[in-house]
């Protein structure tokens, strides 16, 4: 039988199972690892999609004895076979803190995965700020949603993103990231009954990445706020790859190896001046490079 992990934890892993006979997405298997897994240093990860041998149907138990391909596999969240990355930010209440978000979708281009930006409480934010929030991570080529979790305002246009795919869902905490997802799949407690009950654990334990089944073929992966991100392996040469905003400017550089920071004749500090480039995405920028630079002085 073939399932998707959705969780593990303490040695055990609950696979969703979606099949001709099985369309409930709350169909958990409680399993084991075989042993062969250990002996090749192989861990499962939440994701992975996997077969498995029940050994009791009535209980829902049964052993992992293959892990299929992966796609790929991030280390935050560990997690395999994502997708698209649902990243959740407030757009007040918190403020929205833009250069953690910038290190975020670097570490999710880094893996090729395309991210969706949420904004959530539409309701609390002035028209101005939306606009001017819209008009920095649309030139730089990602989607934006701006949704309200206390009214419902575009959380069905979100959930079309969702559809057929495996999502990792991400933010800071305080913005709302809970509720948008108990609105997308109200069935869904954000602790999944299933699985608590199994492990006889209450709800205010430690936090463990878990794939939310919304149906037969959508998941979600809810995953702990993060306050704080390291850059992994970026060059001060790399970074500016990763602004595809700069794209449409930088071959206009006087130097070919030009990093758009104090280079006369910078296409892209232009473009900043002019406002074509935001200048907010472009001051991040400048202290990610001084950072990457930092960084590699030190190895």
């Amino acid at each position: 039988m073939h399932g998707k992990i959705v969780k593990g934890i303490a040695g055990f892993y609950y696979v969703h199972v979606s099949d001709d006979t099985h369309k409930d997405a709350q169909n958990i298997y409680e399993c084991k690892a075989k042993g062969v897994f250990r002996k090749n240093h192989e861990k499962p990860l939440v994701g992975d999609d996997c077969e498995m041998d029940v050994i009791d149907e009535d209980s829902k138990t049964g052993n992992i004895v293959r892990i299929l391909d992966r796609k790929n596999s991030i280390i935050r969240p560990n997690v395999a076979n994502v997708d698209q990355a649902l990243v959740i930010f407030a757009s007040v209440k918190p403020e929205p803190n833009y250069n953690l978000l910038d290190r975020f979708l670097i570490l999710m281009q880094q893996n090729d995965i395309p991210c969706l930006l949420v904004f959530n409480k539409k309701d609390l934010a002035e028209d101005e700020r939306l606009k001017d929030i819209k008009n920095i991570y649309e030139k730089a080529g990602y989607p934006i949603i701006f949704t309200s979790a206390v009214n419902g305002t575009n959380i069905s246009e979100l959930s079309g993103y969702l559809k057929g795919k495996t999502t990792t869902v991400a933010g800071p905490s305080g913005v709302g990231k809970s509720s948008i997802i108990n609105l997308l799949q109200p069935k869904v407690v954000m602790e999944t009954g299933v699985i608590s009950d199994r492990i006889e654990r209450g709800r205010h334990t430690t936090r463990h990445s878990e794939l939310i089944a919304l149906d037969e073929d959508s998941y979600i992966l809810d995953t702990p706020g993060f306050s704080s991100l390291s850059l992994f392996d970026v060059t001060k040469d790399d970074l500016k790859d990763h602004y595809h905003e700069f794209d449409e400017y930088a071959g206009a550089c006087r130097f070919d190896d030009c990093i758009h920071r104090n280079e006369p004749g910078c296409a892209v500090k232009e473009a900043v001046d002019k406002g074509l480039i935001s200048r907010v995405r472009y001051e991040n920028y400048l202290q990610l490079l001084g950072e990457c630079e930092d960084k590699n002085s030190r190895r």
